[in-house]
């Protein structure tokens, strides 16, 4: 059975998706619409943007989901038996199986990067990788932190995010650390995102998603929130909000999904990052990109 997965924030590069635009009519036809739904050109700065540029959440995260989307919807043998994505991700993931429609997934991608960016003005806070350290450990020691930490993303055995304020994620990694952790690395994001932080985000997300008609998709979508397959709508609108303050349990996820017959994982969009992880969860699974029709 074939897993399609989607990446998230973090995979973006300058000049990402620009063959795609070159070689595909269909392709060059989905990046103009997203450039007018969005109201700004973000193909240029896909194309030919600064990594600064790049990194701001709010061009970010709509940059990511077009990327994916596009080679998606011009991949010519494109069947998922299931699906996935990684945070943001998610929302790629949902248009790729159907669920809502490429200008509703767009639209909630924009409001859903904008709130979250409005977030981490309101409250700064980090994010950090914790490197070969068991899950538990760091879950007890995020507890024992005064202020917020949180276990943010498990992204595979021996790599877990932590997220929350400035201060306690660096409390937390000295503490890790001390515990017998390998390494911890501030990340290079904007805010504390899958943490209780996010909050505030969650109300707009909440609003842009309860006006968008949502469908059945083709096939199960694998949820960050549960790390279960989901087909009913309500369902997966309920875990789409929860996400924003809630751990990605990739690591689970993919368990889960090959558990449930998955025998290969193919990435939809920017980077290799996600196979990686599939790797380092399952060492024999057969992963590969996704390729896109001229």
């Amino acid at each position: 059975m074939k897993a399609y997965i989607f990446p998230g924030q973090g995979a973006q590069f300058t000049g990402m998706g620009k063959e795609l635009y070159n070689s595909s009519s269909k392709a060059k036809a989905l990046f103009e619409k997203a450039n007018d739904i969005l109201g700004f050109r973000i193909s240029d700065i896909m194309f030919e943007g600064s990594a600064e540029e790049l990194k701001e959440t709010k061009v970010t995260q709509p940059a990511v989901f077009l990327h994916s989307v596009v080679v998606a919807l011009t991949t010519e043998d494109f069947a998922p038996d299931m699906v996935a994505g990684h945070s943001l991700g998610e929302l790629s993931a949902l248009v790729a199986a159907k669920g809502i429609s490429f200008e509703d997934g767009l639209n909630i991608v924009s409001k859903r990067a904008q709130a979250m960016q409005k977030a981490c003005e309101l409250k700064s806070g980090s994010m950090a990788a914790i490197l070969a350290l068991e899950d538990n450990i760091v879950e007890t020691i995020c507890k024992e932190i005064p202020g917020i930490v949180v276990a943010a993303n498990y992204n595979c055995p021996g790599q877990l995010v932590i997220s929350g304020e400035a201060n306690a994620v660096n409390v937390a990694c000295e503490a890790l650390k001390e515990a017998g952790a390998k390494r911890a690395l501030i990340l290079p994001v904007g805010g504390a995102f899958h943490s209780p932080l996010m909050a505030p985000a969650k109300e707009q997300l909440a609003a842009a998603i309860e006006n968008t008609t949502f469908h059945t998709p083709g096939c199960p979508i694998y949820q960050n929130v549960t790390a279960m397959p989901v087909l009913n709508e309500t369902e997966i609108k309920a875990n789409l909000i929860s996400q924003l303050t809630a751990p990605v349990k990739w690591t689970q996820s993919v368990q889960q999904m090959i558990q449930d017959g998955a025998n290969e994982f193919i990435e939809v969009g920017p980077g290799n990052v996600l196979q990686g992880l599939v790797k380092k969860i399952d060492r024999g699974m057969n992963t590969k990109a996704a390729t896109f029709e001229n």
